[in-house]
């Protein structure tokens, strides 16, 4: 296949991925090293996901490393939530954030469904953020 710095989706990742390490960075507490880990490990899976499988001699083989890509950005969206409730970062950092992730699901999302060719990827479900949201404050409250 081709070069995969070529792919609008994998320098998004890519920059999703150094502002996640700036994040988890600011993060102090020796109890949330295990958070700031699986923070940058999740990031760096969706960038790298997209790189390993974009070197897979079939568009199937890239597309079932597009659906780890896929699993990752839900990991770290779940790693960020809990540390927006833990308060562990500010809520400016988890909301530009979460925009990149999104928007990088939906940009591997679109890869996907062009490489099985329908219009709508594969996938089990959508949750919305909203939905997320709605789990925290529920969660929050108590």
């Amino acid at each position: 296949m081709s070069d995969f710095k070529k792919l609008r989706v994998w320098r998004k990742a890519h920059a999703l991925t150094l502002n996640v390490h700036r994040v988890a960075a600011s993060i102090r507490g020796p109890q949330f090293a295990a958070l700031r880990n699986q923070m940058v490990r999740a990031a760096m899976s969706v960038s790298a996901n997209i790189v390993e499988g974009r070197e897979q001699r079939t568009d199937r083989e890239f597309a079932r490393f597009l659906g780890y890509a896929l699993g990752s950005t839900s990991e770290l969206e779940h790693h960020f939530i809990v540390a927006r409730d833990l308060r562990a970062i500010s809520d400016a950092d988890f909301s530009s954030t979460l925009g990149q992730i999104i928007d990088v699901r939906k940009m591997v999302h679109g890869l996907l469904a062009k490489l099985t060719g329908s219009k709508k990827s594969p996938s089990k479900r959508t949750v919305s953020s909203t939905s997320a949201d709605s789990v925290k404050r529920t969660a929050g409250s108590g």
